[in-house]
Parts: structure tokens; sequence; C-alpha cells
């Protein structure tokens, strides 16, 4: 019955956000449409949504989603290249429960964890 998941994250500016997400992450805006206050991204196989939250305070803000990947060193190394930051406490490492991962934070604060299973 259930075929997709496409998580809905907060965004304080939209064209700081879809900046990000396309010129830095390498994602395409999806949908023919402009909606005021809300943005809609895709790369590979997932769909990544926004909504606008204007007043967030980004230090308060616990949105958080989960990637997995299929070539983690890879895709780690593509954000090393580019000079992305990556969260400090969130360099890829393997972790206890089996997967290799690394974190980033977005410009409202939204936790991107990227994982592979090991």
């Amino acid at each position: 019955m259930l075929t997709a998941i496409h998580p809905k994250l907060p965004m304080r500016n939209k064209a700081i956000t879809k900046n990000y997400y396309l010129d830095k992450l390498g994602f395409q805006e999806l949908g023919a449409a402009d909606f005021d206050g809300y943005l809609m991204v895709k790369k590979d196989n997932i769909e990544i949504h926004f909504f606008e939250f204007k007043t967030l305070d980004p230090k308060e803000n616990y949105g958080q989603v989960y990637i997995r990947t299929n070539d983690i060193d890879r895709l780690y190394a593509s954000m090393r290249e580019r000079e992305l930051a990556i969260h400090p406490a969130g360099h890829l490492h393997v972790k206890p429960w089996g997967q290799k991962e690394f974190s980033m934070l977005d410009p409202d604060n939204n936790l991107l964890t990227f994982g592979q299973a090991i």
C-alpha cells in the first residue's frame, strides 16, 4: 500500500532554501507551479517539501530527515569537494547500529543525515 514518503520541513526564506538545495546539494525543483510559501525539491528517488515559517528560530528547529544512499563514501567526498559544511558532530562515521553516516544542517537548521547500511 505505502509507496513513498516526502518529508515536510520548515523554511524561513524560500529563495535561500531553494539556492541551498538546488545549487549546493544538486536537487531539482519539482512541479511546474511556483507556490507561494511552499517548495518541493527532488534528487534521484527522494523528494523533500518545505513550508514557509518566517518566524522560525533556527536554534529551536528540530526538523530532521534521514536519507539512505547506496554510495555514502562518494556522496561524502562530493560534499567535501564542494566545501559544504558538515555538522561538527556529524562527520562520516560507522555507527554501532550498522550504518555509515554523516550529517549536515541546512540554512534553517534542519538536520540532514545521510546513511548506508554496512
